[in-house]
């Protein structure tokens, strides 16, 4: 018999989700493996004023089963802080409380090993062996791949990177220097606003100058509708899960221009008011501009200066944009691990990602019996919900059931205003 029931490899908010589910399960034995010393989460772009874009009602486990000890209710309860919270936040919350909520739950949790490296997972016989650096190996029947998103860097930017060329994820680790220095920001997303609206805060450290650049037609909210965040249930996920391909590919570029690239209405509005402030209150002196339709399409070396080239969108031309410091903020890519090159040619994978099921694994032509769960890579079978926090108690729960062959929790669809059917 294999050592466990399934062995989750990458810890972060949805592997650490399956781990939380489980937990109460004594006929499913887990162990969930990543190479941090402990539980990280965006650490990268952690910044003081940095805010959840979702409900904290879409925790680990609360829209699944809210009676669970790793709710974050449970949490604020546990910590003593449940009415100065809902006093000063509502329904907000800060992303580095909620680091200290998935922190809070990570410890409590026997099933994790922190410091532990997997290099490879192999078929051995009638199992999976998940062999670590150092070379312990555990067996297992299922593997569930959450090891996360990486930062995608443009190929004319990485040649450069560094301290004053950097990607928004690295922004709070490298900590570059901004005072007095022209400063470009690239990307109009919600990552490339909380880095101005961060540049913009101290009114005694700005920039010399602040150039923020985005590639569509402006700086746009993010849909956060009720219609559009149905988008983000448990019954558009089977109802996209059932589309043709090509049709699923042509919604998901098109919904993540309105529910998933955009920036939130509280942040949109803090930056025009500070830009306001710090041009006619405090008169700040502080050159910007906020250019829209301008793509970044070079970037060279210039003494111990950069030359950005942007490419106009909408009048086909280029501007050349001088700078000490810049920031990409070009979101991630998620690629399938270097550990499953040893079955790689057995699972399902096309155009370089999973194929996922329903229940989110993925098909394996190996074993009877054996299975690959995907974390996060089945944006393109089940929307764009599968890459966030919305969902990730469902999809868990989604997973716990199959790995148990019965129906622990509830997933049947929610009921929901629009007919996805």
């Amino acid at each position: 018999m294999p050592d466990h029931d399934v062995i989750g490899i990458g810890v972060g908010p949805a592997n650490l989700s399956l781990a939380a589910l489980t937990a109460p399960l004594p006929e499913l034995s887990t162990l969930f493996l990543d190479d941090k010393p402990g539980f990280e989460w965006h650490r990268g772009l952690m910044l003081p004023d940095s805010q959840l874009t979702v409900t904290y009602f879409r925790d680990l486990v609360t829209l699944v089963d809210p009676t669970s000890e790793f709710s974050f209710l449970n949490f604020l309860v546990r910590q003593g802080r449940a009415f100065r919270f809902l006093e000063a936040n509502g329904l907000s919350c800060s992303r580095r409380e909620f680091e200290q909520y998935y922190q809070w739950a990570a410890a409590r949790l026997s099933s994790l090993r922190w410091g532990t490296r997997v290099e490879s997972v192999a078929v051995a016989g009638d199992r999976f062996e998940v062999t670590c650096a150092g070379g312990a190996t555990h067996t297992t029947r299922a593997v569930s791949v959450g090891s996360g998103p990486e930062p995608r860097l443009p190929a004319f930017a990485k040649a450069h990177e560094g301290r004053d060329v950097l990607h928004s994820g690295d922004f709070a680790r490298v900590r570059p220097e901004w005072k007095g220095r022209r400063v470009v920001v690239v990307g109009a997303g919600q990552s490339g606003a909380e880095v101005v609206n961060h540049l913009l805060a101290d009114e005694h450290a700005l920039p010399a100058s602040l150039t923020w650049t985005s590639s569509g037609p402006g700086f746009q909210p993010l849909d956060d509708s009720p219609f559009t965040n149905e988008w983000f249930s448990s019954a558009y996920a089977g109802y996209f899960h059932g589309l043709s391909a090509a049709r699923r590919a042509e919604l998901v570029t098109r919904q993540l221009r309105a529910g998933g690239d955009g920036i939130t209405d509280e942040l949109l509005g803090a930056v025009y008011r500070r830009l306001y402030h710090l041009d006619h209150v405090l008169r700040a002196g502080l050159r910007h501009r906020l250019l829209t339709s301008r793509r970044a399409v070079d970037l060279e070396r210039d003494g111990s200066a950069y030359r950005v080239t942007l490419h106009d969108e909408d009048r086909d031309g280029t501007e050349v944009l001088p700078a000490d410091l810049v920031v990409l903020c070009t979101g991630y890519q998620r690629r399938i691990p270097e550990y499953l090159k040893p079955i790689q040619g057995q699972l399902a994978v096309r155009d370089g990602m999973f194929e996922v099921n329903a229940d989110y694994s993925v098909d394996f032509d190996g074993p009877a019996g054996l299975r690959v769960y995907s974390q996060g890579f089945a944006e393109g079978e089940h929307g764009i919900n599968d890459t966030l926090l919305s969902l990730v108690a469902w999809r868990s729960a989604c997973v716990v059931n199959s790995l148990a062959g019965r129906q622990v929790y509830r997933t049947d669809a929610d009921e929901t205003t629009v007919a996805w059917q």
